[in-house]
């Protein structure tokens, strides 16, 4: 049985999240984790929420809550969503959890030990307006590498350059948008990053088989202009993770908190610990996961993000591993996304553009969607959604194909042979010929799922549903009947089994069908299957099924009208 530890970029706390969140780390990871689940692999799926910064603590103070208490309620809010979009996490955690405190602290004791620490008297920008010091996420200002204008204190989003405060032209509070911007001195500990450039640019070029956008990325932060810098890893903030060198206090660094890009990866990790905690085992359950000296080194661990995540899961939280001199377990695969537009713009959480998930779910159920974002999932470049897009898609793909096949097999068997599998009749040459059809796609789904190639394998999965129709239509049971009652019999035999495999193995991109669909055939055998010829004479003659409902309705045009007005790019 193979280990595969899956960990998804751990969504920010400040709001519901966008289909473009969903589609950039989350959804991609489930399907992965649903996949190896049914090919029988020990998996461990984490996700957390990123609860720590100044966003949290302006989201807070928006509502009119404590940013504890906030948090603490939009943790719940998203694990529910969660829940309703049918995420699998073996456990949604929390950055905030006291086992992400102690190990953060953990973590920078061990770097500090390691000389990988330096204290920085350094200047940072204060508004006098928010009465605050600004982190460099709120400071907005113009790019002076791409010109875009709205570029952060830390990072463009638009050409994904690591930035300053400093390096913006006319600077700006994203909170106010006051100008009245004082720079001020104070002390920070710096993570020297640069002393770890060798070490991770042989690591980087060890992983051949990365996507190119993963590597691409890792390689231009690397490497680009003065190349990879120190980092920061403390701010003048109230709520975070209180700095300390492992349990101890830190001389000088009173009243300050790591930075949130410090602790959120390290989540991935104290997610684990939660997870054995919650569940009443020893340490040693998750140290197996993490730890190669317990057990980890048989682990295939792979991490799901948006590309604007990959710099920091390549560079930075790989650099805290390497640099705190134990052994910890580092990414084997990062599988990473472009983005999702919405209707010729951006999706955005801060400016409120575009279908939120909570929104999403008020309107279709989920399969709905997991289908249409995998399916077009943005792997190679971004890719845009549109209402009419959608509606054509998930009209034609899993109601005229999927849908209209489950109907029309088991209402024509109820109508000439009950409600049970039919007896009679041998695998005609059409059915055997679509076993050897089904067979050569089915192994191309699995090498593309193994892969990771999520467009790719819908593109596949949906073709083996199309091979279904076109068999039905070709052997046209319905007027077979009338002269070979047992040769109909043997056509529709297979195509109930071919109902039941379909379930099976489009489970992963929509699980609430596919658990409908097996429910209807009277069978809970949701093994993955190997030799088809033998995986399609499951059902045998005299099984009972129940002619299902319709599987999934189609979108009418005032439907997509009205969809299109009411997400109009804006939410109040």
């Amino acid at each position: 049985m193979s280990r595969t530890l899956i960990t998804s970029a751990i969504p920010y706390i400040n709001g519901i999240k966008h289909l473009g969140n969903l589609v950039g780390s989350q959804l991609p990871a489930d399907l992965y984790a649903r996949y190896c689940r049914a090919r029988g692999d020990e998996v461990l799926f984490l996700c957390a929420t990123d609860e720590h910064g100044t966003p949290a603590e302006l989201a807070a103070a928006k509502a009119g809550k404590p940013v504890a208490e906030f948090c603490a309620e939009m943790h719940a809010v998203q694990a529910e969503i969660g829940k309703g979009f049918g995420l699998s996490f073996d456990h949604f955690g929390r950055s905030s959890s006291p086992q992400n405190h102690r190990l953060t602290q953990h973590f920078a004791g061990c770097l500090a030990d390691n000389g990988l620490i330096e204290e920085v008297s350094e200047k940072q920008v204060y508004s006098n307006a928010d009465g605050r010091f600004l982190p460099d996420r709120y400071i907005e200002g113009t790019c002076p590498n791409c010109g875009y204008d709205k570029a952060r204190g830390d990072q463009c989003e638009n050409c994904t350059k690591q930035l300053d405060p400093t390096d913006l032209i006319e600077p700006r509070s994203a909170i106010s948008g006051s100008t009245d911007l004082e720079v001020r001195e104070t002390k920070h500990l710096y993570l020297r990053q640069r002393s770890l450039r060798d070490d991770l640019s042989k690591w980087i070029d060890s992983k051949a088989d990365w996507p190119i956008l993963t590597t691409s990325i890792a390689k231009k932060w690397l490497n680009d202009g003065d190349g990879l810098q120190d980092r920061g890893i403390t701010r003048d903030l109230d709520w975070g993770i209180p700095v300390r060198k492992g349990q101890e206090p830190w001389p000088g660094m009173e009243g300050k908190v790591f930075y949130v890009w410090f602790d959120a990866p390290i989540e991935y990790i104290a997610c684990a610990a939660e997870w054995s905690d919650a569940n009443g085992t020893e340490d040693e359950a998750w140290w197996k996961w993490w730890r190669t000296d317990e057990g980890a080194d048989d682990v295939r661990y792979v991490q799901f993000m948006g590309k604007d995540n990959v710099p920091f899961h390549t560079l930075s939280f790989p650099a805290t591993i390497l640099g705190s001199g134990e052994p910890w377990k580092l990414v084997d695969y990062i599988k990473s996304f472009n983005y999702l537009n919405y209707e010729g713009g951006q999706f955005s959480t801060s400016q409120g553009r575009g279908v939120f998930q909570d929104q999403a779910l008020e309107i279709l159920p989920a399969d709905y969607w997991r289908w249409w974002l995998l399916s077009h999932a943005p792997e190679s470049n971004d890719t845009e959604f549109t209402w009419e897009t959608f509606q054509q898609d998930v009209n034609k793909d899993l109601a005229d194909v999927l849908g209209n096949f489950v109907s029309r097999v088991t209402k024509f068997c109820r109508s000439k042979f009950g409600e049970e599998v039919p007896a009679g009749g041998d695998l005609s040459e059409r059915g055997a010929a679509l076993i050897d059809d089904l067979q050569g796609k089915f192994n191309d789904y699995t090498a593309q799922m193994d892969a990771i190639e999520v467009r790719r394998a819908a593109a596949t999965l949906r073709s083996m549903w199309v091979a279904g129709n076109e068999f039905l239509q070709s052997t046209a049971p319905w007027t077979a009947f009338k002269e070979d009652p047992e040769a109909a019999a043997a056509d529709i035999r297979l195509a109930l089994n071919l109902i039941r495999f379909y379930a099976v193995i489009s489970a992963p991109f929509i699980p609430f069908a596919a658990e409908r669909m097996l429910a209807d055939m009277g069978t809970d055998e949701t093994a993955w299957p190997g030799d088809l010829a033998s995986a399609l004479t499951r059902l045998k003659p005299g099984h009972a099924f129940t002619v299902p409902e319709v599987l999934f309705s189609k979108i009418s045009d005032d439907q997509r009208e009205d969809w299109a007005t009411r997400f109009s790019g804006t939410r109040s």
